[in-house]
C-alpha cells in the first residue's frame, strides 16, 4: 500500500505516525486499512526478527472498524513493550516464564496505555523485552531473542528492543518504551531510530506507581522521526491525579518546537565512558565526534568538557543498590500476581543474582544510596546552570548513546556459574545512559552514523537541563533536517 503526503508519494511501511494520521483525515485510507496492512508487514517480517510476542490482531481489527477516538493519531497502529505499559486483557509477561507459563494478563489499562487509546492508536500487539527489563538486549529465555533488522546476527539493545525492532523493520511506526538505564535510548541506538527519554516525572507512571526505581525509570515511545516523538509527548505528557510530583508543563506544545530554531548553543562533548566504566569502541567515538562538528557547523559553540562528576566512582554503587532492590519489588510483586513466590527455577541467572542482592540491602541502606544519589545529581546538574548563578552555563552534553556497536546474539548471556557475566557486559552498553536515570534530566538518542563493515547504526546521545525536552526537540529536528535519516532501509522490511 501506498499513500501520498505533501504532494510526495512514499511506502506507507515507513511514512510516520504524523503521516499516517494525516491520510486517515483527508480521507486517503481507514483505519481498517492502515491496521491491515501493518498486520500484513508484522506478519511477513516477524518470523525474522521475534519483535512481536502477543499478536491482538482480531482485537486491532475490531477497534479500527468501531468509533475510534477522534484524536490526533486516528487509525495508526502502534506496539507496546510487554514489561510496563498494561493493557486490559493482554498478555503481561515481563519476558519471565514462570508469568507465561500461568498466562498471566492486564486486567486494566495504564495511565500510558489510556493515552495513546484516546489519542486514536491502535495496539496491534506487544513486543519482546529482557526479562523485567533489567538488559540492554532483548535476549529473554521465555521467548528467545530480538534479532536487529539492520543485521540479524546482532541485538536490538534493550529493554524496548522488540518495540524498536518493529519500527525500525517498518512493521508500525511508532512503539512504546520505556526507560530505566537507557532501555528507550539504547535500543534507538541498535536499531537507526530517534529516542528520547523524557524528564522524570513528565508521564506519569498511574496509577500502579507514583515512581519506578526510585525515580529513575521514565516511558515514552521509540519512533522514526522527531515529529512523531514529539507530538505524541505531547499526548502522554502531564500528571495524573495524585502523582507524588510532576516535571513543570513546556511553554507551548512540543510539536511546535519541530522546525524551531534553537539559537546558538553552547555545547560539550566527551568519548570516555563515565567513571572509566568502559572502553569506548573507537566506531562510537567517531560518531559523537562527527555529531560535534556537524553541530558546530550547524553555528553552535562545541567543545570537548563534560560534568566533573560523571566521573565519580560512587556512580554506579549507588545506581545498584536501587537497581536490586527494586527488582526485589518487582520480582516479589510477580509472584503475588500469579499466587505463589518466584524462585531461582523460574527465572535467569542473572535475574536472580539481582533479586537475591537486593534482598541484603537493608532500609537504611537504600536511604543512604538515594540521598547520595541525589547529592550526586545536583553535582552534575550544576554544569547545566548559568554562569550567573554559580554554573558552568552549558546547554547540552554529547556522548555516545553506547559504548560499543550492538553486540553479537548471546555475547550478553550469563550463566549458572557466572550470572554476573552479563550485568559486567551490559555495562558497555548503558554507562553512557544510566547517568541521566539518575539524575532524571531528558535525554536523546539520535541516529546519525552507521557503521560501514557490518550496517550497524551507531546513535549519539544529547542531555539537556532538566524539563528541557523543547529544546531537545528543536536540536534534534535540526540535526534530522541537516543529514537526513528517514530513506535508510534496513535488511529486513517489508
Amino acid at each position: 500500500m501506498r499513500g501520498t503526503v505533501d504532494g510526495v508519494t512514499d511506502d506507507l511501511a515507513f511514512l510516520d505516525a504524523v503521516a499516517q494520521a494525516d491520510l486517515v483525515r483527508r480521507g486517503e485510507v481507514s483505519p481498517q486499512e492502515l491496521v491491515d496492512a501493518a498486520i500484513t508487514r508484522v506478519e511477513k517480517v516477524n518470523p525474522q526478527l521475534n519483535a512481536v510476542i502477543h499478536p491482538r490482531f482480531d482485537e486491532a481489527r475490531s477497534e479500527a472498524s468501531g468509533t475510534l477516538p477522534d484524536g490526533p493519531f486516528r487509525g495508526v497502529p502502534m506496539v507496546i513493550k510487554d514489561l510496563d505499559a498494561i493493557s486490559a486483557g493482554d498478555p503481561l509477561h515481563f519476558g519471565n516464564r514462570a508469568l507465561k507459563q500461568a498466562g498471566r494478563r492486564g486486567d486494566h489499562d495504564t495511565w500510558l496505555v489510556a493515552r495513546l487509546r484516546q489519542a486514536g492508536f491502535v495496539i496491534i500487539g506487544k513486543t519482546n523485552t529482557p526479562e523485567f527489563g533489567l538488559m540492554p538486549t532483548t535476549e529473554p529465555e521465555a521467548y528467545g531473542p530480538t534479532r536487529n533488522p539492520w543485521n540479524t546476527e546482532h541485538g536490538t539493545g534493550g529493554s524496548s528492543g522488540g518495540s524498536a525492532a518493529a519500527v525500525a523493520s517498518g512493521m508500525v511506526p511508532v512503539g512504546h518504551a520505556g526507560d530505566g538505564g537507557g532501555s528507550i535510548r539504547i535500543p534507538a541506538s541498535a536499531c537507526g531510530l530517534f529516542g528520547l527519554k523524557p524528564t522524570r516525572g513528565r508521564v506519569s507512571l498511574g496509577p500502579d506507581a507514583g515512581e519506578a526505581w526510585a525515580g529513575m525509570v521514565a516511558r515514552h515511545v521509540v519512533t522514526h522521526s522527531v515529529r512523531d516523538s514529539a507530538a505524541i509527548l505531547d499526548v502522554l505528557a502531564g500528571p495524573m491525579p495524585g502523582d507524588p510530583y510532576y516535571a513543570s508543563p513546556p511553554p507551548r506544545p512540543y510539536a511546535r518546537e519541530v522546525g524551531a530554531a534553537p539559537g546558538r548553543l553552547r555545547i560539550g562533548w566527551r568519548t570516555s565512558a563515565p567513571a572509566n566504566l568502559a572502553a569506548t569502541d573507537p566506531d562510537c567515538a567517531s560518531a559523537a565526534r562527527d555529531a560535534a562538528e556537524l553541530l558546530g557547523s550547524l553555528g553552535h559553540d562545541v567543545v570537548e568538557a563534560s560534568p566533573a562528576a560523571l566521573d565519580d566512582d560512587s556512580l554506579m554503587a549507588n545506581f545498584t543498590t536501587v537497581l536490586t532492590t527494586g527488582v526485589v519489588h518487582d520480582v516479589q510483586e510477580a509472584g503475588h500476581a500469579i499466587g505463589r513466590d518466584l524462585t531461582a527455577d523460574d527465572m535467569e541467572p542473572l535475574t536472580w543474582a539481582y533479586y537475591e542482592a537486593g534482598l541484603q540491602n537493608s532500609a537504611i541502606q537504600y536511604l543512604e544510596s538515594l540521598n547520595a544519589a541525589h547529592a550526586w545529581s545536583r553535582r552534575v546538574a550544576n554544569w547545566w546552570t548559568p554562569v550567573d548563578a554559580g554554573g558552568e552555563g552549558f546547554d547540552l552534553l554529547l556522548t555516545p548513546t553506547m559504548a560499543e556497536p550492538p553486540p553479537v546474539i548471546g555475547d550478553l548471556a550469563g550463566t549458572p556459574e557466572d550470572p554476573w557475566r552479563g550485568m559486567t557486559r551490559a555495562t558497555a552498553f548503558a554507562c553512557y545512559t544510566a547517568p541521566f536515570n539518575v539524575t532524571g534530566q531528558p535525554a536523546m538518542s539520535v541516529p546519525l552514523t552507521w557503521e560501514a563493515s557490518r550496517n550497524l547504526p551507531i546513535g549519539v546521545q544529547l542531555v539537556a537541563p532538566y524539563a528541557s525536552e523543547d529544546l531537545l526537540v528543536r536540536v534534534g529536528a535540526q540535526l534530522e533536517a541537516a543529514r537526513p535519516w528517514a530513506d535508510r532501509r534496513p535488511a529486513v522490511h517489508p
